[in-house]
């Protein structure tokens, strides 16, 4: 068991907890704050979403343990908030509710989006809710609802407030730690827009891809009926590599060992365009390589690094090739917040079928069809459709072994 002292809605409270229980549950089962809703219990509905020392927090994947000394609000505290109370008109006079059970938790969102945003720009709101899921009313009339309370209020003159007052970087409650001593000016570093999407620095210029640790690695295999030689030489070619891979394409002439592009990514209502450099290497001698990449999407405010190592294997009597890769990226930003490793592993399956697909049509001299929009970008509906089908067929598969 671990004692824990914070503050819940302007009220100290201290507890003895054990330490694998998440804030939403200690919040509903010992405060008996039941306004704080569970859903997925994975991070990724919203509907648990409060207040953490005044930054919007999924509580169902944040244990209480971790908020020590921290400020809670959950949405029974926000009774008496003037940004709370005129959201709440909007939602009834907008009819932005039909169940309520993601109610509280869109609220709590929406209070941050009213506080930080300048102007009541749709598509800005849609993707500051994009953490929040409702099952009922389509959005339109949340969305309505946010716009005209952002509208109305800077109408009266109420200016916004960069970053919702946030004052420090980390993960949200992290200011409570006894390390955490990050300034106000590196926090305006953060804040400044990463490159534009559509304009990654030319390959041709000065160009410096760090390494990196990523925070999940997995691996992928596949094989082709070409040599090796053929397979590393094409390799090589990353203008022809690009080529093969859904959503990818060069921004400019590729330098010998470093690279400029963008890949577009399609999960459902969440489009991002990733701009970025990529560093690449190659070892003839064994028949392998590393490709070493980050990027960023400036308009959904998610950035990535990623490495992918390949090794080239000879099978058949070296007539085919087993191209083994090894797989690791960090994620950060809005998609991280929907990307679990699971569906990451899953789509880079499919992904890494579609390269192998193309890599082989290409090797065999088959012509590749570009124009189709299916090719244009890396679809996550194509994808998670093409996954329900292989998990039906491997629970099928599972009931017939019985």
């Amino acid at each position: 068991m671990t004692a824990v002292r914070l503050t819940v809605n302007a009220r100290a409270v201290k507890a003895v907890v054990e330490p694998r229980t998440h804030l939403a549950d200690f919040l509903r089962d010992n405060l008996n704050l039941t306004g704080t809703h569970l859903g997925c219990e994975h991070g990724v509905c919203g509907a648990c979403t409060l207040l953490l020392d005044g930054v919007p927090a999924r509580s169902c994947i944040t244990f209480a343990a971790a908020c020590e000394g921290a400020r809670v609000t959950t949405i029974e505290g926000l009774d008496d908030d003037e940004i709370t109370t005129e959201l709440r008109t909007a939602f009834s006079r907008e009819h932005a509710l039909q169940c309520g059970y993601c109610t509280p938790g869109m609220l709590i969102s929406a209070r941050d989006l009213v506080l930080r945003l300048g102007t009541a720009d749709e598509r800005s709101i849609r993707v500051g809710l994009s953490g929040n899921l409702c099952r009922c009313t389509g959005y339109v009339g949340i969305v309505r609802a946010v716009r005209s309370v952002i509208e109305q209020r800077r109408k009266r003159g109420i200016l916004p407030i960069p970053g919702a007052g946030r004052e420090q970087l980390g993960p949200v409650g992290s200011g409570n730690s006894a390390n955490a001593t990050i300034s106000r000016a590196s926090l305006s570093l953060a804040r400044s827009d990463p490159p534009e999407a559509e304009e990654p620095p030319e390959a041709g210029g000065a160009i410096t891809v760090p390494d990196f640790v990523p925070d999940k690695v997995f691996e992928q295999r596949f094989t082709v009926a070409h040599s090796p030689d053929r397979v590393f030489d094409l390799f090589g070619d990353i203008g022809q590599i690009a080529a093969c891979l859904p959503g990818a394409s060069l921004t400019g002439v590729p330098a010998l060992e470093h690279v400029a592009g963008t890949i577009r990514v399609k999960l459902g209502p969440i489009s991002a365009n990733f701009g970025g450099v990529a560093r690449i290497e190659r070892n003839p001698e064994n028949l392998s390589g590393r490709i070493v990449g980050m990027g960023s999407d400036r308009r959904g405010r998610s950035s990535t690094q990623g490495e992918i190592r390949y090794r080239l294997a000879p099978i058949e009597q070296g007539a085919a090739t087993r191209v083994e890769l090894t797989i690791g990226y960090s994620l950060r930003g809005m998609l991280a917040q929907i990307a679990r490793e699971g569906l990451v592993r899953d789509l880079a399956a499919r992904l890494t079928a579609d390269f192998a697909g193309n890599l082989d049509r290409h090797l065999s001299g088959i012509p590749q069809d570009r124009s189709a929009e299916g090719s244009q970008k890396l679809d996550g509906v194509s994808l998670l459709i093409n996954l329900l089908r292989v998990r039906t067929r491997e629970a099928f598969e599972r009931l017939q072994r019985r």
